[in-house]
């Protein structure tokens, strides 16, 4: 269960579907109860007794109704709506390196993932280093192009067969991506999670396929 720091206090913390229900009921049970549950169409919060929340941006669309504030415990249509099967399509990218395939129920169907050199900063001054940074806004260029092309590749022939786009690894990266005029609409499609992953490679795609449609839930102690 991979676990981060939010800012201004509280963590998030990435669930499994499957193991949704039982989460809630044990942050329920460790604050006292639950107080209350607002539902809304992208987002579930839970109050405790004792003031602590949990809060989940719904992933991949909305919950069904009824929505509004319900008293105690009330997330089984996040549950249903979490545990649905999916195919879902991950562009993971860091400069010099991509991994994208296409996932259903957290398992990679089909990928493509390659390396490219792209060489670190110099820092040599003068000729030397102007030279040594067109090099390697060259090897950039190429890198991400390369990228752009296995998105292309592996994603456009089945986009309108996906359930949601994830993304992960450099946002300045992805965000040229996104500037692909192939790939725009895709993109538009993206999950707000970014998913911060390793050097993207089959390994770490794998893992982005289960992560992918985990549901990450923030947590927030009473004031």
């Amino acid at each position: 269960m991979k676990v981060r720091e939010l800012a201004g206090g509280g963590r998030a913390v990435e669930v499994a579907p499957d193991r949704v229900a039982g989460w809630f009921e044990r942050f329920a049970s460790s604050h006292g109860g639950a107080a209350s549950t607002r539902l809304q169409p992208r987002e579930v919060l839970v109050t405790a007794e004792d003031g602590a929340t949990a809060r989940v941006a719904v992933p991949f669309g909305e919950i069904p109704p009824p929505h509004g504030e319900q008293p105690g415990l009330a997330v089984s249509s996040l549950v249903e709506h979490v545990t649905a099967a999916r195919r879902i399509g991950l562009v993971l990218v860091r400069l010099g390196a991509h991994s994208v395939g296409v996932a259903v129920d957290g398992v990679v169907e089909s990928s493509s993932t390659d390396r490219h050199l792209v060489h670190g900063r110099n820092k040599a001054g003068g000729w030397s280093q102007q030279r040594f940074a067109r090099r390697r806004e060259g090897q950039s260029a190429r890198s991400l192009a390369a990228a752009a092309d296995a998105v292309a590749r592996t994603l456009l022939p089945v986009a309108d067969e996906l359930d949601g786009l994830v993304l992960g690894g450099d946002r300045t990266a992805l965000r040229a991506l996104a500037e692909d005029s192939r790939l725009t609409s895709l993109f538009d499609r993206a999950e707000e999670r970014v998913l911060d992953v390793a050097e993207p490679r089959r390994a770490v795609l794998d893992e982005a396929a289960k992560r992918a449609v985990a549901v990450e839930v923030e947590v927030r102690d009473a004031s």
